[in-house]
């Protein structure tokens, strides 16, 4: 089912699981999110509750998100910005994250700053360099103020490392993972 996100105004891709364990379910995948985004930012040491922050504020850690402008995950990837950036699959939890902490990394080595990173994860790199700062737009202006509340309550409240399994070894076999497409077809991937 799609629709559109109150808060956000961001179209959302909502999968129901069916079963009883809906909530439970709901919670390993948050659990899950949460050791892809740990791993990922470790990876290209990039803040964790940076990461974090970008997840709960582009998609809520909604993995089929989509926005009005064509963004696509968990990180809200832009089609060209997933192709830069190696992801083949933006509803692929794992690639989305991946990539989208690769383009934070991106930001943070150009700007040398964490809060034009950011805004340029909202407004594009060229809107920054563009203004010099961070640019006027009122939307991208309250993107920087959300994820960096976001990453500031994080800290202050000793934000954990992902869990002792995310840094077992991964398995000798590649799990099966389901995923739909914009298009409301399911795939079937082992990537």
């Amino acid at each position: 089912m799609v629709r559109v996100d109150p808060k956000t105004g961001h179209l959302v891709r909502s999968v129901v699981p069916s079963g009883p364990s809906r909530l439970a379910s709901a919670h390993k995948t948050t659990e899950q999110v949460d050791i892809l985004a740990g791993n990922a930012a470790a990876a290209y040491r990039v803040d964790p509750a940076l990461v974090r922050s970008v997840i709960d504020t582009e998609s809520a850690n909604n993995p089929y998100a989509i926005s009005p402008k064509g963004a696509e995950g968990l990180m809200q990837l832009m089609p060209e910005t997933a192709r830069r950036f190696g992801v083949a699959n933006p509803f692929d939890p794992r690639e989305n994250i991946l990539g989208g902490v690769r383009y934070l990394k991106y930001l943070q080595d150009l700007f040398q700053d964490d809060t034009l990173a950011i805004a340029a994860y909202n407004a594009g790199e060229g809107a920054v360099v563009k203004y010099r700062g961070v640019p006027p737009y009122q939307e991208t202006k309250a993107y920087v103020e959300r994820v960096s509340l976001k990453m500031r309550k994080a800290k202050a409240a000793g934000h954990k490392e992902p869990p002792a399994e995310a840094k077992r070894e991964a398995p000798p076999y590649a799990p099966v993972t389901a995923y739909y497409d914009a298009e409301g077809r399911l795939h079937l991937t082992t990537q």
